[in-house]
């Protein structure tokens, strides 16, 4: 029994300077090799015989379509929906390696639900089953790579970072989501440049410029090789060193760039590069490929030509040439450049894709009927077996290479993202070579995804890892950074600047936290002494030591917006200051109690004692708490990067997560602040000698009074003013309780001491009440 696969459209990443594919090629010979293998081995698929076509697309969409349609009917001339030839069945396609290509032949392979398994198709538009429901791949989507390269910046805790990608959706797609995970990190973007295909230069001598004048010695670059190698011709005009490239898996490995002229500028280059397995055997299968075993294989006959720089005889003859003519018994070893049995990632794919088919196959013929898994527990015909029925075992195919690679496709056909992380080392006479440094993996834990053998790594000679980082950063091994980005860059390309980097609200912080802890030394010191006695000397230390930390609750807000801090700064604020206002609101009450308690037959004696207070304190300290509670649940606070308040300023600032918890959390400590009010205002006229009421009115209605301006004006204001603005409130409100609350006391204890005995506040006790009577 025959069965059909059919391989890669070869010369597809030709470039326009060459007429032939010599990397295209050795794919195609990883393809064949794999062919052959499966073929000779009696443990997989006994008794069939896997064969194969080959369709050219020679970088043309026109020849895909055309070529999809002959698969599918059969012959040359098509015709929709019928096949004119009756051949062994088809299993389905290897190809094409570029996106747009595959993104085209899925199109109508999908409608058929035949099987496309492509080996360097990287678009993550093709993850789409709405669109593609019959594609699959054995390359990583671009947007794992674009985590991963985001992942490797951080990890170096490179924190000001050039971007730099090709005009077309590879290039844009990729670098998009790079900047969107650096952003989201912490990091800060130095500028962003195009290479622009469409020009002859690809905008080389303008990128030139942006990368010489900026400050950012860390540059992603997402592009293929062909359109890199501009960039790089006028870096070296310009003498352009010192910077240290990241490298996507277009060009991380390029054989193109990797000479002695670039590695000035690409030595200590750092990329990803797709995971290479390991294929027992290819080396000699390509040492063996030769002419006359295959006469009628043209792409060996055309790769032999092009090789060894000959000609055929019929060539000759045809042409009348003057070059050499080809013998066949040139020595295929003699051309590493072209047929480097070490490099065989993508080749590594497409024999991949072949196993793939096959193993799908094996569980096609395997399938007993009675446990099939189609309608009644049926299986396919062995003889005429549809496409969907494939399909299906494709999508479910798990198994193992014989070196020990394993693949399985996910529901979106991706396989298992990995990635070799390598770094461009010069040797001893100026070449290139790639030397694996490290690993990525997407589905280990992020924590421990990227595995990075940072010794190895040798950077280009005056520059080291430490010269790349232009902020200063914390970095842990888990790859985790807290980058700064206060300082701007000296060509002034964009400015990078947290929320609230003024120093001068830290210090005022500080300084009058110190003025309520020496307050409350006062009090410890004169403790037993009739003013600090009055109207529980307990409350009193309470308060005190709550306004100290009400002052200090503004450093949460001055400095880098980490994530932490955003999650706690505002929380922080709103659990302290409840408790500041309701142990002013208990000192109220039991002022009020204690004067209503001294009727007869007062039923508020029973709560004149002190755990009223305690009681009120905890309740009310409680509720804010849980609102507090709620918000960091269901909506918590959290780093974000405002680009647009101010144009070529990047603010890192905190967004509150739920606005609606935060004005709720205002409107609750407004309330407690209200309630303090309206119970001191009734208190007012009470005896003085335990009685602080008047204090804490004025002190309420200046509380309340800046809480109120404050809301206009933080709806008004954007950025580090918000900041500001909300530090000002924190630090008036609070300098207001503490002057018209204690104060007063502060100047009877220090200034008249006289005052406080017990004699003269019971004398003027009493002189109050023959006033009042």
């Amino acid at each position: 029994m025959d069965v059909l696969v059919h391989p890669p459209m070869v010369s597809d990443t030709i470039p326009d300077s060459l007429r032939f594919g010599f990397l295209d090629y050795q794919w195609l010979q990883g393809f064949t090799f794999a062919i052959k293998e499966i073929n000779d081995d009696p443990s997989l698929m006994p008794n069939i015989t896997l064969g194969f076509w080959i369709y050219d697309s020679c970088r043309a969409l026109q020849r895909v379509l055309q070529g999809t349609l002959w698969m599918l009917t059969g012959q040359e001339e098509t015709i929709a929906n019928y096949r004119c030839q009756e051949d062994p069945p088809m299993v389905g396609v290897v190809g094409d390696s570029g996106s747009t290509n595959s993104i085209l032949m899925a199109r109508v392979l999908g409608l058929y639900r035949i099987p496309l398994i492509s080996y360097f198709s990287t678009n993550p538009l093709l993850s789409d089953r709405n669109q593609f429901p019959s594609f699959f791949r054995t390359i990583p989507s671009d947007d794992v790579q674009s985590h991963g390269l985001a992942r490797l910046v951080m990890y170096f805790g490179w924190t000001w970072v050039g971007l730099l990608a090709e005009d077309t959706d590879y290039g844009q797609q990729g670098i998009q989501i790079v900047k969107q995970e650096l952003l989201r990190a912490g990091a800060c973007v130095a500028f962003s440049e195009n290479i622009i295909l469409s020009k002859s230069d690809r905008n080389a001598f303008h990128i030139t410029q942006v990368i010489k004048g900026s400050s950012a010695n860390a540059i992603v670059v997402f592009c293929l090789d062909v359109d890199f190698a501009p960039i790089l011709d006028e870096m070296v005009r310009q003498n352009v060193t010192g910077k240290v490239l990241i490298a996507s898996e277009a060009w991380s490995t390029s054989t193109l760039l990797s000479v002695k002229k670039y590695s000035g500028i690409l030595a200590g280059t750092l990329g990803f590069a797709i995971h290479s397995g390991e294929m027992p055997g290819f080396e000699e299968y390509l040492s063996s490929v030769n002419p006359s075993k295959y006469p009628e294989d043209i792409f060996t006959r055309e790769f032999w030509k092009e090789a060894f720089g000959c000609a055929w005889p019929d060539q000759q003859t045809h042409l009348k040439l003057t070059i050499k003519p080809c013998t066949g018994t040139e020595k295929i070893n003699s051309l590493p450049n072209y047929y480097d049995a070490t490099n065989l990632r993508i080749t590594f794919n497409t024999y991949m894709a072949v196993y793939a088919f096959a193993n799908a196959l094996q569980n096609l013929i395997s399938c007993e009927q009675g446990k099939g898994p189609f309608i009644d527990g049926t299986c396919a015909d062995l003889v005429d077996f549809k496409p969907w029925q494939v399909l299906h075992y494709v999508k479910n195919v798990h198994f193992q290479s014989k070196a020990g690679t394993e693949l399985n496709f996910d529901n979106s056909g991706n396989p298992q993202a990995q990635y070799d992380i390598v770094n461009w080392q010069e040797n001893s006479v100026g070449i290139i070579t790639h030397v694996k440094v490290g690993s990525y993996d997407s589905s280990v834990h992020s924590g421990e995804s990227l595995n990075i053998n940072a010794i190895a790594i040798r950077w280009a000679a005056g520059n080291t890892q430490g010269d790349a980082t232009e902020r200063s950063t914390v970095r842990s091994f888990r790859g985790s950074i807290v980058p700064s980005c206060y300082r701007t860059s000296q060509s002034g390309e964009g400015r990078a600047r947290a929320s609230s980097q003024e120093s001068l609200p830290g210090l005022n912080g500080i300084v009058f936290s110190l003025i309520p802890s020496g307050i409350l030394g006062l009090f410890l010191r004169y403790r037993n002494t009739p003013v600090v006695r009055a109207n529980n000397r307990t409350l009193s230390y309470l308060l005190l030591l709550s306004l100290s930390f009400c002052f200090l609750t503004s450093l949460t807000f001055v400095g880098y917006p980490i994530h932490e801090k955003c999650l706690l700064r505002q929380v922080t604020f709103g659990i302290i200051f409840s408790l500041c206002v309701s142990c002013i609101l208990a000192k109220t009450m039991m002022v009020l109690i204690a004067f209503s308690a001294t009727k007869p037959n007062s039923a508020l004696k029973k709560y004149a004692g002190p755990k009223l207070s305690y009681v009120v304190i905890s309740i009310c300290t409680l509720i804010q708490i849980l609102l507090c509670v709620f918000w960091l649940a269901l909506a918590p606070p959290f780093t974000e990067h405002n680009n647009y308040s101010q144009p070529g300023t990047i603010i890192v600032e905190c967004n509150e997560g739920s606005p609606a918890a935060f004005w709720c959390m205002l409107a609750y400590l407004g309330l407690l602040a209200s309630v303090s009010l309206l119970v001191a205002f009734l208190a007012r006229k009470l005896p003085d000698s335990f009685n602080e009421a008047k204090f804490i009115t004025f002190s309420m209605l200046a509380f309340l009074s800046v809480w109120i301006s404050f809301i206009p004006a933080y709806l008004s204001t954007r950025g580090k003013y918000m900041v500001a603005m909300e530090i000002f409130a924190i630090q008036s409100s609070t300098s207001a309780l503490l002057v018209c609350i204690f104060f007063p006391k502060c100047y009877i204890i220090l200034i008249r001491p006289d005052m406080n005995t017990k004699q003269r506040l019971m004398g003027r006790t009493v002189e109050k009440m023959v006033h009042h009577s």
